[in-house]
């Protein structure tokens, strides 16, 4: 599979896509609403981050109790009720009145319900496409991604200067019901990819299953940390420029768009292993300009041209296939996003700590720096151990190879 057009005329892929698309805008959108809602309430940029940022929190729970799931349930339905679960939180976070531990208490649930969609989407992605068309269709989710958010925060921006927080929470929620529809009908029902009842023991024995292996482990830490603490910077977007958070947050969306459009169609493939950690680097290091706190300009700047870094994880979820039996190709995905998230929600709520302490302008200047070494660290560890013999390979696994791929 080698172009766009053989993705789309694939029997599956533009429902899912759509569904995909729909609920992105959503999320963008009501995490925008949220976060503004919060801060006007309670004036504190830890209270806005964790609440655009806390169904990451959640996530840590889905992978350790869920994440079975992911490979044990009908593929359509899960995808449909997790929409429609969202719908129904969404429109919940826009009852007037409601007091700010309710807010995060349904953060939370949409959090937990999050972990397991997430499996289940990549994992019928990795079905629709098989392991050769992977990187291709996810990257272009990805750029779908960047699209749908520059929209659902430029959307969002202009809906909150012409209408309540509450009314975008709504309009939100209606797009979570547009995309349970979608799904419900564009995808076909399938089977479960693995036998069994979905339980926590099932999910624990899958996670050591795909945590005993050493060149998994670096991989996932470089797929959640240095990504996760980026996040941490954008959790402060509102705290730093109130009036034009949206702006920062639309930059951002583009910037990942032209990563993921640079690593999953114009980087030859030979090319690629050679990108993960500059990428994660780039990713950290215009951040570190916030030291200065620069005007918008300067700051939107910044913010795109970091942002492209975040196309370093294909690279590394294309190396991650290579590494997983097939019967857990959803379970594995479903921890990456997991991890991923519930490191971005850790790292917002480090980032508001910091900036409620100090400045916004600081608490990214310190996320970004912690990013930054973390990847350094990381590839000094997978050096050191390259030379180790390779352990025994489970099906679907290539050779050791170090993190930086």
């Amino acid at each position: 599979m080698r172009s766009y057009r053989h993705l789309f005329r694939t029997p599956e892929f533009t429902p899912l896509f759509c569904s995909s698309s729909a609920r992105t805008v959503a999320q963008t959108m009501s995490g925008l609403a949220l976060g503004t809602l919060v801060y006007r309430t309670t004036g504190s940029p830890l209270l806005s981050a964790v609440s655009m940022f806390g169904p990451s929190l959640a996530q840590v729970l889905g992978a350790t109790l869920l994440l079975s799931g992911a490979d044990r349930l009908p593929p359509r339905a899960t995808i449909t009720g997790v929409a429609l679960a969202f719908a129904a939180g969404t429109a919940v976070l826009a009852l007037p009145g409601l007091p700010v531990w309710a807010v995060f208490t349904v953060v939370l649930a949409e959090g937990l319900v999050a972990s397991l969609g997430g499996g289940v989407l990549w994992g019928l992605l990795n079905e629709v496409l098989a392991k050769e068309g992977y990187l291709l269709g996810r990257s272009v989710f990805n750029m779908m991604s960047g699209i749908m958010q520059v929209t659902g925060y430029a959307t969002g921006g202009a809906l909150l200067a012409a209408l309540s927080p509450r009314a975008c929470l709504l309009l939100a929620a209606a797009l979570y019901v547009l995309a349970a529809a979608t799904a419900r009908l564009g995808l076909t029902p399938r089977p479960p990819r693995a036998s069994g009842r979905p339980s926590v023991a099932a999910t624990w024995r899958a996670n050591a299953r795909l945590w005993s292996s050493g060149p998994r482990r670096r991989l996932y830490l470089a797929l959640w940390i240095p990504n996760g603490l980026i996040v941490g910077c954008e959790s402060l977007y509102v705290s730093y420029a109130p009036h034009d958070a949206g702006t920062l947050f639309a930059c951002a969306a583009l910037g990942m768009f032209v990563g993921d459009v640079t690593v999953g169609r114009l980087v030859p493939p030979a090319s690629r292993p050679r990108l993960g950690v500059p990428l994660l680097l780039l990713l950290a290091v215009p951040y570190l300009l916030f030291a200065l706190g620069p005007a918008l300009p300067t700051a939107a700047a910044a913010v795109t041209v970091a942002s492209v870094g975040f196309g370093a994880s294909l690279v590394q979820q294309e190396r991650l296939m290579t590494l997983v039996p097939d019967e857990l190709a959803g379970h594995a995905l479903g921890l990456d996003s997991a991890g991923r998230l519930t490191l971005q929600g850790v790292s917002a709520s480090l980032a508001g700590t910091t900036a409620q302490l100090t400045s916004p302008g600081t608490g990214m200047t310190v996320m970004a720096a912690a990013s930054a070494t973390v990847t350094l660290v990381l590839v000094a560890t997978g050096r050191r151990r390259a030379p180790d013999s390779a352990p025994a390979q489970e099906h679907g696994s290539l050779p050791r190879r170090t993190v930086a791929d």
